[in-house]
């Protein structure tokens, strides 16, 4: 079984029934991490199972820190889950600045950050794809959660000062997939 399909059958597990919507984003985030897997050969199906796993910490049964980074990747380690994997899914989507805003930098500093394309991509699938699995800008991406938490929230301030680093992700991203295409 390739890690890609324990991931999706342990996010189901995790997510379908407590947090549909929940789920229903992470298999569009998915669905976007299949789009860009060629870009990374082998390690294709290590930014799809990231995708689908990047939530995880959102399972009301895993939920001990309320940070889902942490919360995923702590719960991701203890089951004995690949290295890499932990680490991409303590660090999407600009974690570490959120750890910061919630007093939890030590606590995510258990896990490195890689700093890769593979990375980038990863941030590019959860910041492009809505809450309902659907695909968006980055843009609308960002407004939709500034509205749903509103403008004075922990994650909408994170949001906020982490943009230059999401949109810069972005971005990599789509040049790296428009110049696969030449």
């Amino acid at each position: 079984m390739q890690l890609s399909e324990w991931a999706t059958e342990l996010a189901r597990d995790r997510l379908a029934e407590p947090l549909p919507r929940r789920w229903a984003h992470v298999q569009g985030v998915a669905e976007r991490a299949r789009q860009a897997a060629g870009l990374f050969g082998d390690d294709g199906d290590l930014l799809v199972a990231a995708a689908v796993l990047h939530d995880v910490g959102y399972s009301p049964d895993l939920a001990t820190t309320r940070f889902h980074p942490l919360d995923g990747a702590r719960y991701l380690r203890s089951i004995e889950a690949p290295e890499r994997l932990v680490n991409l899914v303590a660090h999407h989507s600009c974690a570490v600045l959120e750890a910061e805003l919630r007093g939890l930098p030590a606590e995510l500093a258990e896990f490195e950050d890689e700093k890769t394309p593979l990375r980038d991509a990863l941030w590019w699938a959860d910041m492009t794809t809505t809450p309902d699995g659907k695909q968006t800008t980055i843009t609308d991406r960002v407004a939709e959660i500034q509205k749903r938490y509103g403008p004075e929230d922990t994650v909408s301030c994170f949001i906020r000062w982490a943009w230059p680093e999401l949109l810069g992700a972005v971005e990599r991203t789509e040049q790296r997939l428009a110049d696969q295409v030449k």
